[in-house]
């Protein structure tokens, strides 16, 4: 039991089942925004939304197309409004943050005892080793 205590408190485990729970509720904010939004544009563009009822028949068989094609049309969908919402806005959001890091930096490293100091010091007030200027 011990072990699986272990197991179960550690970060990552409870870090994944919080991640499945927010992204089931993520996908049915996608899907609904789909559903509500994109397929009744598709269907005024196209003039259909629901391609269900498209088959072909070989022989007197009946050959089902129109769900692939619902699925495909709609993973489309998804994906598109994923990149396009979430993933170049959050890429944007990282970059704008990274970016704000590397103006004007006003501390530094000392390379002998790691601790943060002045960018102009001289000397490092913590382990007081002679710094070399940057000519």
């Amino acid at each position: 039991m011990e072990g699986f205590k272990k197991f179960i408190l550690r970060g990552n485990v409870v870090d994944l089942a919080v991640g499945v729970v927010v992204g089931a509720a993520f996908n049915s904010v996608v899907q609904s925004l789909v559903k509500s939004f994109f397929t009744p544009l598709i269907a005024i563009i196209i003039g259909q939304h629901n391609f269900s009822s498209l088959y072909f028949s070989i022989n007197g068989n009946k050959v089902d197309y129109g769900d692939f094609i619902n699925a495909f049309v709609s993973f489309l969908i998804v994906a598109i409004v994923v990149y396009f919402f979430i993933v170049l806005p959050m890429n944007k959001l990282q970059q704008l943050s990274r970016s704000g890091k590397s103006i004007d930096p006003t501390t530094k490293k000392c390379p002998y005892c790691f601790s943060e100091i002045n960018i102009k010091a001289t000397r490092c007030a913590f382990c007081t080793t002679v710094l070399k200027e940057k000519k």
